[in-house]
């Protein structure tokens, strides 16, 4: 009897229209049996966001050939939620997916990604996960580059499994003259963007926002970092975790006088 392939579940931010997910959805049918659950609009920054207060709609599609695929109302988290709980029901997937983000996600921005709470709603749920984006943003990035490294990560997924609770974020420079130097495992870097609200007037008058800024390294001297890779032209990849607790401050606060 033939061995049953993989199941693996794609997502992503952008919307099951993008590059991106094509990108993926068409590398993951070399590895296993592919399933698309994805947002039917972008859904950058929305962070860890799950639709509580609207019905979450889920329609088929047929946008991937010879791909099971759906369409989702809701967040990058709701479309992992549905997926496992709905879709998939009858078997759980061996590994989620989600990207490839048209844009990067290192140090502070996986707090924020859309992509990489994809991958935390399954680390969640006890279910392997990688996070994958290009830190590229211009209007037609070219993923090309990217293929190997997919692939490549994705197989010693499957092959060793992850510790439970653990997602990779694994983050692309754009593409170069150079071919990718390399994988670097790093840490996430301390780096944070820099926020500065542009207040505007409509032409009724009256006040509006955008919010603008730069982004801030504070850790350029390192080279154990995810903003380091990607500057020297690695493919970083940082395992994140959803337990945020803070153990190192733990026997402190119980000397604390609460």
């Amino acid at each position: 009897m033939a061995e049953q392939k993989p199941l693996i579940l794609v997502t992503n931010d952008d919307g099951i229209t993008s590059h991106g997910i094509r990108t993926l959805v068409e590398l993951m049918q070399q590895l296993g049996t592919v399933v698309v659950v994805a947002p039917n609009s972008p859904q950058s920054g929305m962070g860890h966001a799950i639709t509580i207060a609207n019905p979450l709609r889920l329609y088929p599609t047929d946008i991937f050939a010879d791909v099971i695929a759906y369409e989702c109302s809701g967040t990058p988290a709701d479309c992992v939620k549905l997926a496992k709980h709905h879709v998939l029901k009858d078997r759980a997937p061996d590994l989620v997916v989600s990207g490839v983000n048209h844009g990067g996600n290192t140090s502070i921005s996986v707090l924020y990604s859309g992509t990489m709470s994809a991958a935390i709603e399954a680390a969640i749920e006890g279910i392997p996960a990688i996070g994958f984006s290009l830190g590229d943003f211009t209007r037609q990035p070219d993923f090309s580059h990217t293929h190997e490294h997919i692939l490549s990560i994705t197989r010693n997924v499957l092959e060793r499994g992850m510790t439970k609770g653990t997602a990779l974020n694994v983050n692309f420079p754009p593409r170069g003259s150079e071919p990718l130097k390399g994988i670097r495992i790093c840490r996430q870097a301390n780096a944070k963007w820099q926020e500065v609200f542009d207040e505007r007037r409509d032409p009724h008058g009256r006040r509006y926002f955008w919010l603008a800024g730069e982004f801030v390294n504070y850790d350029t001297h390192a080279e154990d970092t995810d903003e380091y890779a990607l500057a020297n032209n690695y493919t970083s990849v940082v395992p994140c975790q959803y337990d945020l607790t803070a153990y190192a401050m733990v026997d402190e606060l119980k000397n604390w006088n609460l």
